[in-house]
């Protein structure tokens, strides 16, 4: 599928399972998650389209360790020598050191296991034996925590939200009042909503209604989630309304 764009300068990528983001900065490019393993070329032709070019790839964030986010940062990265980035709790897992840890689908909603067996049944997964497929290996040069800041966007600030994962983030970029969730927030039924396949589900939604908060606060435009179609704009409206309704 092509690059589907939320600003002049950020594209949204859709995956079958996912989605990436592209932000353009001038020439320079950096990529907020990857999308599953053998995405690379996908990914490359989506910089194309939107009138970049693969070797401007300087950098890739990588939100949290899941397959379908760290698929193809190693191959991408191995291609176009891009810093890859991700929060100092997740990184071993994304380096191949460590395995890594289930969610708890134990108290998940009926539908929400239902989901997960459906995602997770071509590697022979199910929601009672849920034991999580690991991305190709992936370098990490850079690790980072909450209020590291990075060079995209005019200085993205990392927001550690643990609860997804160990080492889920997000980024905040004030300057362009936009927000990257990562899954601690999806869009489901057109509403944020907590995401799903958490490791710690009270973590995942404090992470939440962090966030939701946060974006409201800080007056932000434009939500990117994890799964979902972005918000272009309105969004830190939009977040307060869920927190609400999650209250």
């Amino acid at each position: 599928m092509e690059p589907q764009p939320v600003r002049p300068f950020l594209h949204v990528i859709p995956f079958a399972v996912g989605q990436a983001y592209l932000w353009r900065d001038g020439e320079e490019i950096s990529l907020i998650d990857t999308g599953p393993p053998g995405s690379a070329d996908a990914v490359e032709a989506a910089i194309r389209h939107c009138g970049g070019e693969p070797a401007a790839l300087r950098r890739i964030v990588l939100t949290h360790f899941h397959l379908d986010h760290t698929g193809s940062a190693a191959e991408l990265a191995a291609r176009h020598g891009a810093e890859v980035v991700a929060h100092r709790a997740d990184a071993p897992v994304v380096r191949g050191q460590v395995p890594a840890p289930p969610p708890d689908m134990a108290g998940a909603p009926e539908w929400e296991r239902a989901v997960f067996d459906q995602v997770h049944a071509p590697f022979g997964i199910t929601a009672d034996a849920p034991a999580v497929p690991l991305a190709p290996p992936c370098q990490v040069d850079r690790e980072v925590d909450e209020g590291d800041v990075l060079e995209l966007g005019g200085g993205a600030t990392v927001l550690s939200v643990p609860g997804h994962t160990q080492g889920s983030l997000a980024l905040l970029l004030p300057e362009h009042r936009t927000l990257f969730t990562g899954d601690t927030v999806a869009r489901i039924e057109d509403a944020p909503a907590p995401g799903v396949f958490n490791q710690d589900r009270a973590r995942t939604i404090t992470a939440f209604k962090r966030l939701c908060a946060l974006g409201a606060r800080e007056s932000v435009e434009t939500v990117c989630f994890g799964h979902g179609a972005p918000l272009a704009t309105g969004g830190g409206e939009t977040l307060a309304q869920a927190a609400a309704a999650h209250s």
